[in-house]
């Protein structure tokens, strides 16, 4: 590529990011949002509500901040009641960083307003229209962190274990949280995901049925479970990968000891069911081998949705 080559591809991309800064309100941010809080302290805040218990390094690792600039804004935000600290039980010396009751109260219209902006842009476009709008900005995300051509994007060592005391409470949280900040479903989502859970707990099968979650450098980021049907069909459900620790094939690990395990059990068949919005488990079922059987309309979780059972035959 000729610098001449690199100068025009550095205008184009500086012209996307004044339009999409001036599209998604970013210059009026404050005003917008009716917020004292800056774009930076909004970002740290959105890290808190979405994640179990960080400590301040992973923060500022993962968000690329100065650590004198980051301990200010925790500061800041501890003087006003919104984050609490507490000493990590593993290693003393670090302080685990935690949204308080007020921070949460905060934060929430914050969040459900900036969910509002950006469904104010996608809403107009064809559903088409909105779904390549959409995997347009998934693989430019792909590309700058992480592709074949991008930066080399570190893949951590993850690992997979068994359930154990307290990770049911990891598991409904974080399908709560999520799904309301991605697909803005109402806490009726969380409701049933308790109810699975605790489903799983009072007729857990051992012999018949497992439950999976991944961890990162001991911290929980992912699940899937497979429970019992019948003799002969086992169930996918509730397979969750956090978003810090998406791209790098936990999910599909999740997916493949699922079927593993169902094999192994002597089950016929797994079924499963999800929603058409869910592009990303959608992809990982399919690839797994899994097919899809059956489509229904329904409204659950306060939206309009497209249910979908996929079937795998082992």
């Amino acid at each position: 590529m000729t610098a001449g080559d690199l100068d025009a591809r550095v205008h184009a991309v500086r012209r996307f990011n004044r339009f999409y800064t001036r599209r998604i309100g970013v210059l009026h941010y404050q005003s917008t949002l009716k917020s004292p809080f800056s774009l930076t302290e909004v970002r740290v805040l959105y890290e808190l509500a979405h994640r179990d218990a960080p400590t301040a390094g992973a923060l500022g690792r993962e968000l690329g901040l100065d650590a004198g600039y980051l301990s200010r804004i925790l500061q800041g935000f501890q003087r006003h009641g919104l984050i609490e600290r507490r000493r990590s039980d593993a290693d003393g010396r670090r302080s685990l960083l935690k949204l308080t009751g007020k921070g949460r109260e905060v934060f929430a219209p914050l969040e459900r307003r900036q969910h509002e902006d950006v469904a104010a842009i996608l809403r107009p476009l064809a559903p088409r229209d909105r779904d390549e709008a959409v995997a347009a900005m998934e693989r430019i995300e792909t590309l700058l962190d992480g592709g074949p051509r991008g930066p080399a994007r570190a893949k951590p060592a993850f690992a997979l274990r068994a359930h154990r005391p307290g990770d049911m409470g990891w598991v409904i949280a974080r399908h709560g949280a999520l799904y309301a900040a991605e697909y803005g479903w109402d806490q009726t989502f969380e409701a049933l995901v308790a109810r699975i859970a605790a489903d799983f707990i009072d007729r857990f099968d051992p012999a018949r049925e497992r439950c999976w979650i991944a961890e990162i450098d001991g911290e929980p980021v992912g699940s899937a479970f497979l429970v019992k049907k019948s003799a002969t069909v086992a169930k996918l459900r509730l397979l969750i990968v956090d978003p810090k620790a998406r791209g790098f094939g936990i999910g599909k690990r999740l997916a493949e000891e699922c079927i593993a395990f169902a094999r192994a059990k002597g089950y016929r068949k797994i079924t499963l069911w999800t929603n058409d919005v869910l592009h990303a488990a959608r992809a990982i079922y399919e690839r797994a081998g899994f097919a899809l059987v059956k489509r229904e309309p329904h409204r659950s979780f306060g939206k309009d949705l497209v249910g979908e059972t996929w079937d795998l035959a082992l």
